[in-house]
């Protein structure tokens, strides 16, 4: 039988070597093809599985050479692999990165939660929308939801990690601060904003979140009131969530809803679980699970993950259903 093979478009950035660190974990069989975002990756020699890989150039010679395309770059080279793949039939596309959710009628999905029927092109559901269609899906009826999503630097790529370490470096030796990224100091601060110049907003990645959560949720459960705050972290999500339940509900009852595969439930007694904790490891991690005092039927939890390893496991998870 002929060998599948898989293209990664963006396969040095943050999220497509975590991508290649899955597939590689899950021995598929089948044959990786990189492919570089920009002129200066065109030719790179890079260590594959113990095999060396050089990036090819993004052109449609080597977009049609794959059985699946994955996008895990910048949105200037997943907008130009939709313009040459936009009437193909083949090759099936993910994206990973959610830059083609715009499109009208683009499929959102998260395997996380369950099979279901795909469609090229499909976005991957964001990984805060995930974690949290995960429990949500998971309790019992509930009245009304509250979540703290506390973003972290690597959401923004290296550029991202790289300018929350030099602020952090210059601000102990009196330095201007470099802001291409954020366009604010992110260093020891908690964002609600990010400056005007920043080339994302929070308002629109909270957007997106809001919008994937709600197509997850598929009017099943009431979508949460969320509030996106960028985090001085490098990596790793954290959620405050609160929930109102519809009737009387104790810790138990909802430790059993949640227990699964995918939910690592710390008790009382332990740690509770941090975005530190959490790198590199699949899943949600839930813990300091207590009742609110100042309401009755109210519960608070606090959420942990590796926002690169969630999206990168939906990913390999939907690469895997397409080639089956």
């Amino acid at each position: 039988m002929k060998q599948p093979s898989i293209g990664i478009l963006g396969g040095e950035s943050l999220l497509g070597k975590e991508i290649r660190e899955v597939i590689r974990s899950r021995s598929m069989g089948a044959n990786l093809r990189l492919i570089g975002t920009d002129e200066e990756e065109v030719g790179k020699l890079v260590e594959e599985d113990g095999e060396p890989a050089i990036f090819t150039r993004l052109d449609r010679t080597s977009l049609l050479s794959s059985d699946v395309i994955v996008l895990a770059g910048s949105e200037a080279s997943s907008r130009k692999a939709w313009e040459i793949l936009a009437s193909e039939k083949e090759p099936f596309l993910i994206d990973a990165t959610g830059v083609l959710g715009d499109l009208p009628d683009i499929r959102v999905t998260a395997p996380l939660l369950g099979r279901e029927e795909l469609a090229s092109p499909c976005v991957i559901a964001h990984a805060a929308a995930a974690s949290l269609a995960l429990l949500l899906k998971r309790l019992p009826d509930y009245r009304a939801a509250i979540a703290h999503v506390f973003e972290p630097a690597s959401e923004r790529g290296q550029a991202g990690i790289d300018e929350l370490h030099q602020q952090t470096v210059r601000l102990f030796s009196f330095q201007a601060l470099p802001k291409q990224v954020f366009d604010a100091q992110l260093a020891f601060a908690l964002l609600a904003r990010l400056g005007s110049e920043a080339p994302h907003s929070l308002d629109a990645i909270e957007s997106r979140i809001d919008r994937h959560l709600g197509i997850l949720l598929g009017g099943q459960r009431a979508t949460p009131s969320l509030r996106l705050v960028q985090a001085p972290v490098f990596h790793g999500y954290s959620i405050s969530l609160w929930m109102e339940f519809s009737a009387p509900v104790n810790q138990a009852d909802i430790e059993r809803s949640l227990a699964c595969n995918h939910v690592e439930l710390f008790g009382a007694e332990e740690e509770g679980p941090t975005n530190v904790s959490a790198a590199g490891r699949s899943g949600v991690a839930v813990g300091n699970l207590r009742a609110d005092r100042n309401h009755p039927h109210a519960y608070w939890m606090w959420l942990a993950m590796d926002n690169l390893r969630l999206t990168a496991d939906n990913t390999v998870d939907a690469i895997e259903q397409v080639l089956r």
